[in-house]
């Protein structure tokens, strides 16, 4: 039951998600706000390769923290792609855990050093999905300023209610 929660959120969160990649300006993949963010594009490559990057970080009990890529996407359909390829590939990951195979321990390690040990449960809620909002935040921030409208995420946005402007 737990597990099927967390596919419920997962899959009722991801048309927000994906209005927002869908806004990512062509034109504009390769702007960041400050010289140390990431690009448009880099960012949201990373919010469309976290379901399936999570869960496989997650499927093995114990694993080296790992190096996360930060690739230049060169289109927003390449990006709308493999967001569409990797919610399913994460609901599919959560499904086969199960209630059971959430309750396990996961650890994280760092050269061979565990970093910490929490349920497997913490750690999709903590690093898939509430990293997933953060990103989703910060990708409508660089819309704004871009002066691209923001997406209706948890109700209106100033650019898409009717009383605002």
């Amino acid at each position: 039951m737990i597990a099927e929660q967390f596919i419920q959120e997962l899959t009722d969160e991801a048309p927000k998600t994906r209005r927002a990649l869908e806004r990512i300006p062509e034109s504009e993949l390769t702007w960041a706000p400050h010289p140390k963010s990431l690009t448009i594009g880099q960012l949201g490559w990373h919010l469309a390769v976290l379901p399936r990057a999570i869960t496989d970080l997650l499927s093995e009990l114990e694993r080296d923290a790992p190096n996360v890529p930060r690739p230049q996407p060169t289109s927003g359909a390449e990006i709308l792609a493999a967001f569409d390829e990797n919610i399913p590939y994460a609901a599919n990951k959560i499904a086969e855990w199960g209630d059971a195979g959430l309750q396990q321990i996961w650890t994280l390690k760092f050269q061979g050093r565990a970093v910490f040990q929490i349920p497997r449960i913490a750690a999709v809620r903590a690093i898939l999905l509430n990293h997933t909002y953060h990103h989703r935040g910060q990708l409508t921030v660089y819309l704004r300023l871009l002066d691209v409208p923001v997406p209706s995420i948890f109700g209106p946005s100033a650019d898409e209610n009717p009383f605002i402007g």
